[in-house]
């Protein structure tokens, strides 16, 4: 019978370290938050992709959440070509 295990995250599940399932977080939220924008904007992907100065494939992974396909820095490149800036903001744990 093996034992089981909770976390506090899915992000905590899958990742060996708590600075590995931050950095998880960061980029899922910060996609999450891109996404929306794409989609409020009522672009299509390949809208999308140029205005973010990406390949439509690479706008096609964004949008379908593949986290581990995107650095933060390449996020946050893609927040702003599209007119954002990214805010930091740190708390406690």
């Amino acid at each position: 019978m093996s034992k089981s295990e909770t976390y506090a995250s899915v992000w905590d599940a899958i990742v060996d370290t708590p600075e590995q399932a931050a950095n998880l977080r960061a980029r899922a939220e910060l996609m999450q938050k891109i996404a929306a924008i794409v989609q409020e904007s009522g672009w299509t992907q390949v809208e999308a992709a140029a205005r973010c100065g990406v390949t439509q494939p690479r706008m096609n992974d964004l949008l379908r959440g593949r986290v581990s396909r995107f650095s933060l820095d390449a996020l946050v490149n893609i927040a702003t070509a599209i007119g954002r800036r990214v805010h930091v903001e740190l708390e406690a744990a």
